[in-house]
């Protein structure tokens, strides 16, 4: 017999190899580093998180399959719970829990039209005063719009502009960016994201600027003096650049 492999023997070895090498081979168990990882990117997210988008964070070593196993079981009958929605993972409160979480609340009334034009004047254009506001809103401004938008908590008196009579200056605050789902000013919709909302006119958009508001102190603008952050100071000094 020749020292050569039969024909047969040879492409059953070769049926064998490939075969092997088309499987996948097993994963040791994750680390502990790894599922902490996953754990903390799972809550901190705020969103769901796909399987995906947790592979690409925790590296090509990682069996993300198994770190989500192990953290589901972990949480499996604890007040939180780690599950998988259309969107991907997350994190939630355990169903029979939701009663702690019921609570009967009056709905807010809508905001008047005339609040709403002030609340996005202050917000596009701050800081501004409210001798601003009327000029680009062309209209004279109602004291109980400001007033409402204060009692809110959706505006503040940011400071004082160096000019004469130093009218107040007027800006949002974290509870307008945490109402609207805002991380921060840079956040709000700019020219293209109005026009794709379908809240900006495309023919008037060419001659429309859209500014961008700083929460930085403008170069004209000083801070309040000490004893000038009362409320009722504020209430009763809002129409003072008039």
């Amino acid at each position: 017999m020749s020292s050569d492999e039969p024909p047969l023997a040879d492409a059953m070895r070769r049926i064998e190899d490939a075969f092997a090498e088309g499987v996948e081979q097993p994963r040791a168990k994750p680390s502990a580093d790894a599922i902490r990882a996953a754990e903390a990117l799972l809550f901190a997210g705020g969103e769901p998180i796909t399987a995906k988008a947790l592979a690409e964070k925790l590296g090509p070593a990682v069996d993300v399959a198994a770190v989500l196993m192990k953290l589901k079981a972990d949480y499996a009958g604890r007040g939180v719970e780690l599950v998988e929605t259309g969107a991907g993972w997350r994190f939630q409160s355990a169903p029979d829990l939701a009663g702690l979480f019921t609570e009967t609340r009056e709905a807010p009334k809508r905001l008047p039209k005339a609040a709403m034009e002030t609340l996005a004047v202050i917000a596009y254009h701050q800081p501004v005063t409210r001798a601003e506001i009327e000029e680009i809103r062309g209209v004279s401004l109602s004291r109980g719009s400001m007033e409402l938008l204060m009692e809110i908590g959706w505006i503040r008196p940011r400071g004082r502009r160096r000019t004469p009579g130093r009218p107040l200056t007027f800006g949002t605050t974290d509870a307008f960016l945490s109402h609207f789902g805002l991380a921060s000013l840079d956040a709000l919709p700019g020219k293209d994201d109005l026009k794709a909302l379908g809240l900006l006119d495309p023919r008037a958009a060419a001659q429309l600027d859209v500014p961008r508001p700083s929460e930085d102190a403008a170069p004209d603008e000083e801070p309040l003096s000490e004893g000038d952050d009362a409320a009722s100071f504020f209430v009763d000094h809002l129409g003072e650049d008039e």
